[in-house]
């Protein structure tokens, strides 16, 4: 028996990511905002991993070599999903539980094909 919304579901998880871009925002200091845009998302997840490179590769731009997450919020609207998330960069491991070692993040993204700055 076939199940159309199993049939979508699955559909969904085959289709390839589509990265619709990074815009950076300097809050603050050390303090930055990615947003960024994609379609066919898997989930928030993928959206969420999607800045965390941004973010990797930004610190690296900069001359820094850690990240530290501050918050993610996304949404989605008619399949264009949507990240607006706040990282720390910093030259030193950050204190916290959700630091980022810029370069081993970037390396990751370019061998899974998730874009970066």
């Amino acid at each position: 028996m076939f199940n159309l919304e199993s049939a979508a579901i699955q559909a969904r998880l085959d289709a390839a990511p589509e990265y619709l871009g990074i815009e950076t925002r300097l809050l603050d200091g050390d303090l930055v905002s990615f947003l960024v845009q994609m379609r066919d998302a898997r989930s928030e997840r993928d959206v969420a991993d999607y800045a965390e490179c941004a973010a990797a590769r930004y610190a690296l731009i900069r001359g820094y070599g850690f990240a530290r997450h501050v918050r993610t919020n996304v949404v989605e609207e008619a399949g264009l999903w949507r990240a607006d998330a706040v990282y720390t960069i910093s030259p030193a491991l950050p204190q916290g539980l959700s630091t980022i070692d810029a370069e081993v993040k970037v390396a990751n993204c370019t061998e899974t094909g998730i874009p970066t700055v």
